[in-house]
Parts: C-alpha cells; sequence; structure tokens
C-alpha cells in the first residue's frame, strides 16, 4: 500500500480587485482545484508585515500564493512595494531555513481561471514534494 500524499494547507491572499474574482470566476464555473486551498480575500497584500508570512509557516501553512492584481494595481506603487517586500520575505525565510518556493506572488486578473488553477496545483505539486515546513529546516540542518 501506498504511503498518502502530503497535503499541506496552501493560503491564498486574494485581492478584492482582480484575483478574488477570477477565484470566483474558477468557482462559477465549476473548476475544481485542490481542497486544502484556503482563499482569503484581502483589500491589498502589501498591508500584510513581513513577519505575517513567517508566522503562517510556523504555525502550520506549507505554502502562500499572493495573488494580486501586479502592476495594474489600483494603489499606486503596491505591487512594487509587495515585490520589494517579498524580496526581504525570501531572506528571512533563507535565514530560518524555510524553502523560498514556499512563497510565491502573481498576478491573476478577474478572467483568468486557467490561470489561477495552473498556480494553485503547482504550488500543491511543491508542496506535496516539500512536505511540511519543518522539513526544510531539518534538510537544511543535517546539509550544514
Amino acid at each position: 500500500m501506498a504511503a498518502a500524499k502530503y497535503a499541506g494547507k496552501i493560503l491564498i491572499l486574494a485581492t478584492d480587485s482582480c484575483a478574488y474574482p477570477g477565484a470566483d470566476a474558477v468557482g462559477q464555473g465549476h473548476q475544481s482545484y485542490p481542497a486544502n486551498t484556503y482563499i482569503l480575500r484581502v483589500r491589498a497584500p502589501v498591508l500584510f508585515p513581513e513577519q505575517f508570512y513567517l508566522d503562517c509557516f510556523a504555525k502550520g501553512i506549507a505554502g502562500i500564493i499572493i495573488m494580486s492584481c501586479g502592476v495594474e494595481c489600483p494603489y499606486e506603487g503596491a505591487y512594487e512595494a509587495m515585490a520589494k517586500r517579498l524580496d526581504r520575505v525570501y531572506e528571512m525565510m533563507k535565514e530560518r531555513g524555510l524553502d523560498i518556493r514556499r512563497l510565491r506572488l502573481t498576478a491573476i486578473c478577474t478572467v483568468c481561471t486557467r490561470a489561477f488553477i495552473n498556480e494553485v496545483k503547482q504550488m500543491n505539486d511543491m508542496v506535496s514534494e516539500l512536505g511540511p515546513p519543518d522539513n526544510d529546516k531539518a534538510a537544511a540542518a543535517s546539509a550544514a
């Protein structure tokens, strides 16, 4: 009997002006994506501090996708600020032995159902491969 595949929780921060309507379109179209996905509707992901992402991983979230409007964000400079913030978060993740592939920033429009499903499936496959976030730390410690 084969071992069960790890299905860690995936958190999606979906902007209410672009990505959330895209996620809604997936649901309205009765398209499916992994059930271990939790969508949080947010005004702008740039409002979340760096520590938020690390806390999510510490509390068992295996992957985070930030789905935004990209450069078409209605809040001037927010996307660029988000990209800079994520650079800092990636450094903090490396310092803590977390695989940076667990956190992804992507642009999803209101009708981008295929892109939405593709992003979720890619993250789900990656999380299944990596296992829980604690595995990253153990692997980093054994490599040192």
